[in-house]
């Protein structure tokens, strides 16, 4: 067993989860509101979702994702999730205080929101195809299947360490925050969101019209 290369993968992983997208959106404004655990459970729901995409993968299943009804309609759906988010995040602005009561937004709702965003997600869909069954087809071809196992729970190893990491970074910065800043952060949040939807809205929109 080569440590460098579980390393690679443990890497691989923490790059998959890191760049700034709509769950990561959403797992900052969450923590900063509420705190870790409020960050950490979005991560969770997306890191199922993640799980399920790598199944996908691994059991030869990815030509269901290629049919075009399909693609259009996590399009569609995806970024109906997103503006709906957007929107709740930006109406509800003014109710975001340092006292917040974290009984306003239940661990299931913050679980489910990094869920569905994940699943719904063709970004998130081709990201999984296109990076992790390239490592797979490598993996197989130089090491058998026997390492396929071990390599893909590395890759989950990753995405695990930027949860928590995303996670107590927002515990830490809430410290330094007030009122204001806190409402700031909330409606760069519900913009970002909201361009990622018009985003995935246009993409469906394209798609089912010839």
């Amino acid at each position: 067993m080569n440590t460098s290369i579980i390393i690679s993968y443990i890497l691989l992983g923490i790059s998959l989860a890191a760049p700034i997208g709509p769950v990561n959106s959403v797992r900052l404004d969450k923590g900063i509101k509420n705190g870790f655990w409020h960050a950490w459970i979005v991560g969770a729901g997306s890191m199922i979702a993640d799980a399920l995409f790598m199944l996908l993968v691994y059991l030869g299943m990815v030509q269901f994702l290629d049919i075009p009804i399909v693609q259009i309609f996590l399009w569609l759906f995806g970024g109906f999730i997103l503006i709906y988010s957007g929107v709740e995040s930006i109406i509800g602005v003014n109710s975001v205080n340092l006292t917040y009561s974290r009984k306003k937004e239940s661990l299931t709702k913050c679980f489910m929101t990094g869920f569905i965003m994940s699943i719904t997600s063709p970004l998130s869909i081709l990201f999984w195809l296109g990076i992790y069954g390239s490592v797979l087809a490598k993996t197989a071809q130089s090491t058998g299947t026997s390492q396929l196992l071990l390599y893909s729970c590395m890759i989950f190893v990753g995405l695990t360490i930027w949860d928590v990491f995303v996670a107590a970074l927002t515990t830490f910065f809430r410290r330094f925050l007030n009122d204001t800043s806190l409402k700031v952060i909330s409606i760069i949040s519900g913009i970002s969101l909201l361009g990622f939807g018009i985003y995935f809205g246009y993409q469906g929109m394209i798609a089912l019209i010839p």
